[in-house]
């Protein structure tokens, strides 16, 4: 088994994930320019955050280092495109794009594509679970038994422990066969019940709740608790109660392969024979709840503050306040510096989500402490020496405007 497909196994809308192999890809030379200038920049000195916390005024100066780190993580990586966001109420704020969004063309990346998202649909669907226990159709602490039938360990495994990673169940996306079905035909349509089929075959690897293991069976278990109390369709739901009230109109739950343009195309070696495809036609009905999900800059821009508050930005609430305290709850997982709540990373202080699946990767968090919002989106999930790109841009990023807090993501152990 190759590292590519090995990496796919374990969960190609993965938010951490293992993998090793580096391909080289062409795209923006080393020292490109930024496709678009960096924005706003206040030119006051830092101000302290409430908390103490500093987050580096986002001066010309600092935009120069800004600049430099990601073009020296673009080409270690071999990165085709990228586009940075980084957004403070007192500090200014900086948005740039690099590279390229098409390597056959050459057409520049830019901040205004669509690109897909990967695990960040997981904060959606888990919002939208979260909305249904606020009204009192679910429980956190059913048993999944109660919603959905033939689930091993149902009616030990609850709710709860779905959105946190600590069922037991295994992670339909490292089956064999769910793998050779995938790569072997890119544009195919899957189901729920046929992706649960590919995990239920598979004894539970521990008791529910004894440890945190990420599993995409997790959520897309969810996703069938969400549509079958809600009685609507996860993407609708999503739509009419979520991406809608926060004005996020360019976030979409596609229901096949279709990709709104502008888009960036996307680049990743996990094919069957390992070699570099084009996926943006690929189908990501397999990833569904757990990584299906289209956006853009701006409005994820506006979710990494809406889904680490719970509220929407009119400050109307998203969730209530005793849930979204209990989704912030994030014990330890076995990734140093890292929490994981309900449905969402707590990295150095960082909350909110990364995504990965063929060709794309993302990361949207935001720093309560700053009330500062970062959002980096790629146009590639091939690893760098066993870390996915988005989490090297994440780090260094970080490192520059938020020292006392730095987005480092190391892969997730190979076993446990």
């Amino acid at each position: 088994m190759s590292h590519s497909s090995a990496r796919l196994r374990r969960g190609a809308a993965v938010a951490v994930v293992v993998g090793t192999l580096m391909v080289p890809l062409g795209g923006a030379p080393a020292g490109a320019a930024p496709a678009s200038v960096a924005a706003a920049f206040a030119a006051d000195p830092p101000t302290p955050s409430p908390s103490g916390t500093e987050v580096r005024t986002l001066t010309p100066d600092v935009a120069r280092q800004l600049d430099a780190a990601v073009q020296k993580v673009m080409t270690e990586a071999h990165v085709p495109g990228v586009t940075v966001g980084i957004w403070t109420p007192h500090q200014g704020s900086y948005v740039s794009s690099f590279g390229v969004a098409d390597k056959s063309s050459g057409r520049p990346m830019t901040p205004d594509l669509y690109m897909r998202i990967g695990s960040e649909t997981k904060t959606f669907t888990v919002t939208a679970l979260l909305q249904l226990v606020d009204q009192g159709k679910v429980g956190l602490d059913d048993p999944i038994g109660k919603y959905v039938d033939g689930v091993p360990n149902g009616d030990e495994i609850t709710l709860r422990q779905l959105a946190g990673m600590r069922s037991g169940l295994f992670n339909y996306s490292q089956d064999d066969d769910f793998y050779k079905a995938l790569t072997s035909d890119p544009q195919r349509s899957f189901t729920p019940q046929e992706l649960l089929a590919y995990a239920f075959k598979h004894p539970v690897l521990f008791q529910p709740g004894q440890k945190f293991y990420y599993s995409n069976t997790n959520l897309i278990l969810l996703g069938l608790v969400v549509e079958k109390e809600s009685g609507q369709r996860l993407g609708d739901y999503i739509r009419q109660h979520v991406t809608e009230p926060a004005g996020m109109t360019d976030t979409l739950f596609p229901t096949g392969a279709e990709f709104p343009s502008p888009h960036a195309q996307g680049y990743t070696n996990q094919t069957a024979d390992g070699k570099i495809a084009d996926t943006a036609g690929w189908n990501p009905s397999w990833g569904w709840a757990a990584g299906a999900m289209i956006s853009k800059q701006e409005d994820l821009r506006v979710w990494a503050r809406t889904v680490a508050t719970g509220q929407f930005p009119d400050g109307s609430r998203m969730i209530s306040a005793a849930t979204q305290k209990q989704r912030l709850i994030t014990p330890a997982t076995p990734i140093p510096g890292a929490g994981y709540g309900l449905g969402i990373f707590n990295v150095q202080g960082w909350i909110g989500h990364n995504g990965s699946l063929p060709g794309y990767e993302s990361l949207t968090v935001y720093l309560p402490a700053a009330q500062a919002t970062l959002v980096v989106l790629l146009n590639t999930d091939i690893d760098h020496n066993g870390q996915e790109p988005s989490t090297l841009f994440g780090e260094a990023i970080t490192k520059i405007v938020s020292p006392d807090h730095v987005f480092n993501l190391p892969a997730e152990p190979a076993a446990r």
